[in-house]
């Protein structure tokens, strides 16, 4: 069976290995153009890409999926199913309809909870203690296929979306290459989607990433962690962003102390170096804040 792989980040490429790893034959891969990364904007190519090469895999960058430039990828690769995992495009309907054996897609939720580009996030943020990878039949719609299959997976109660992102990248490539092998044999079932329960967790912007302190404490605590290390949450201080990228509830409940942080045209550095560097004491939160840092010694 002929897999022609779509993915870009960290997470798809973890489920790139694992597919090349059980011996699936990879036609090609498709990802994202380069793109500038970092301060001087050096062209960066994506993780999958970079483990493509690495493994002599034929890399495909286009620039769109449809017309002749991706006609023509299809027709050299010839697949008879393709796997997308992140790949930050919408297929067309000409590109589900191609292989044999459709198009599978990796979800990082426990479907129909979560559709959409940031369900790792918003599990974590909505206090979720459980989430999953779901691996689906694609269709038209935005994550609605049906489903192929699931697998479960706990969320930690100080987990950031950063180290949870890193244990869904390993089980999605474990759930990929089961459900590979039951379409190869036959064997996978298919089940439709409820739309009992259904939700969508649409992509971030900066204005989802401020935190609103007239919220509960543990709901502040659950955005930060939710956000961490990517694209993190933020508050004000002294007028200036405050990026928050570490942070614990404080004993007493009432206040989120500050653990690693960075303000606005400045570095990322511990709270403690951050207040340390700060000019007669001044902590920048008002009276009554729900943020407090360490305290000095």
């Amino acid at each position: 069976m002929r897999v022609l792989f779509m993915g870009t980040p960290e997470f798809a490429r973890a489920a790139l290995e694992n597919i090349v790893e059980c011996g699936f034959e990879v036609a090609g891969v498709v990802t994202q153009p380069d793109k500038p990364a970092g301060r001087r904007l050096i062209l960066t190519p994506p993780p999958v890409k970079v483990f493509a090469l690495e493994r002599g895999l034929t890399v495909y960058q286009p620039q769109t999926l449809k017309g002749e430039e991706f006609e023509k990828i299809l027709r050299e690769t010839a697949p008879d199913i393709i796997v997308v995992a992140a790949y930050g495009k919408i297929l067309p309907g000409t590109v589900l309809a191609y292989p044999k054996h459709g198009c599978v897609n990796i979800h990082a939720s426990l479907l129909p909870k979560y559709r959409g580009a940031s369900p790792i996030s918003a599990a974590i943020i909505n206090g979720e203690k459980t989430t999953g990878i779901t691996i689906i039949q694609m269709d038209e719609g935005i994550d609605t296929g049906d489903i192929i299959l699931k697998r479960e997976i706990p969320i930690g109660e100080d987990e950031t979306f950063g180290e949870l992102y890193g244990r869904m990248a390993e089980l999605g490539g474990e759930a990929i290459a089961e459900a590979l092998e039951q379409i190869k044999t036959g064997t996978a079932a298919r089940e439709k989607q409820p739309e009992e329960g259904a939700g969508y967790a649409g992509k971030l912007n900066k204005e989802d990433c401020e935190l609103d302190t007239c919220l509960p404490v543990r709901k502040i605590y659950d955005k930060i962690r939710g956000l961490s290390p990517v694209p993190a949450a933020y508050t004000w201080f002294d007028s200036k962003k405050l990026k928050i990228f570490k942070a614990k509830i404080s004993s007493g409940g009432t206040k989120i102390e500050l653990l690693e942080v960075q303000l606005e045209g400045g570095k990322r550095m511990s709270a403690e170096d951050f207040i340390n560097g700060r000019k007669n004491n001044s902590y920048g939160f008002g009276e009554g804040s729900v943020f407090k840092f360490p305290d000095k010694t």
